[in-house]
């Protein structure tokens, strides 16, 4: 009955992860009739209702919420322990499950992946883009990506590649035709492009005063513009089409600054901030698939920045 139970379980974590019974059971190879006729069981067991089920989605009801959080981490547990033992030791194998955004997808994981793969054939890489902030435990990854000043403090945290700075950047069709701002308040006057984070929020643009008694004091200000967007490169495609200023981490729209199609504007006002962490829960052992794939990163990204 146990082993019926811990089925049951990953069953169910899988189900809340997805928000769907369909998607999950393509996960676990499994028919969506006999995953639900698993969910109906372990509901029937534990005397409660956990999901609450429609024709178009499948949420938690309170309970099943509360459940998840208490399940997740000793499941969690269970995976490190069966892992421990297929490793034998030190041997990197499994699934590697990573979120990160899109940006340091593209610039800092792509690039590498491959060299990463081939040397490391037995372990599996499942990367999620997701530009917003993550719940590594609750929602089942082995590690994360984020600046360093998003980072959770319960999170052991591994610096990738120093300090980045941002950039306000336009092409110079545009800048031609609508001058260059002297100061970040003079961007009320000009179309800039905007960004929007997963969770439906407009990133508010941030600067830091560069003299005075502000001195390297951070504000930030709201913008407005004809174009809003949660993929950074359209927003750079954007930018280099003309169509407003956008404010970007500077790793992104290097070799376009570089080559010309982008220039830069307001430098003073964007000094360095943290730049990238991996970061993962703190737990006493490392799996082996994380270790090698941090090291990996260590020697690849240099390189790259």
């Amino acid at each position: 009955m146990a082993t019926d139970n811990t089925t049951a379980l990953r069953a169910f974590q899988l189900i809340a992860r997805h928000g769907s019974f369909t998607r999950a059971a393509a996960e676990l190879e499994v028919t969506a009739s006999a995953l639900s006729q698993t969910l109906r069981q372990l509901e029937t067991h534990v005397g409660v209702r956990l999901l609450h089920r429609t024709t178009r989605r499948v949420g938690l009801t309170e309970a099943g919420r509360a459940f998840l959080e208490r399940i997740t981490p000793a499941l969690g547990e269970i995976d490190d322990a069966i892992e421990a033992l297929r490793q034998h030791g030190d041997r990197p194998v499994g699934t590697l499950r990573i979120a990160v955004p899109q940006m340091v997808l593209d610039t800092l994981i792509a690039p590498t992946l491959a060299d990463f793969m081939r040397t490391w054939p037995d372990v599996r890489v499942d990367i999620q883009v997701e530009n917003r902030l993550t719940d590594l435990v609750a929602e089942g990854f082995d590690a994360g990506i984020r600046l360093g000043e998003r980072l959770a403090r319960d999170m052991v945290a591994v610096p990738l590649g120093g300090r980045q700075r941002a950039v306000v950047v336009g092409s110079p069709s545009y800048l031609a035709a609508h001058g260059r701002p002297q100061h970040p308040r003079e961007l009320a006057a000009h179309d800039c492009i905007r960004f929007r984070f997963s969770s439906g929020a407009i990133y508010r643009w941030e600067f830091a005063h560069p003299s005075g008694t502000s001195k390297g004091q951070w504000f930030e200000l709201d913008m407005d513009g004809p174009l809003t967007t949660n993929d950074p490169a359209l927003a750079i495609r954007a930018a280099m089409d003309g169509l407003g200023l956008t404010h970007m981490v500077e790793l992104s729209v290097r070799a376009a600054v570089a080559d010309g199609r982008l220039v830069t504007v307001l430098d003073d006002w964007l000094p360095p901030f943290d730049g990238f962490y991996l970061y993962y829960p703190s737990r006493l052992q490392v799996p082996p698939k994380l270790r090698v794939f941090i090291e990996h990163l260590r020697q690849a990204i240099p390189a790259l920045l």
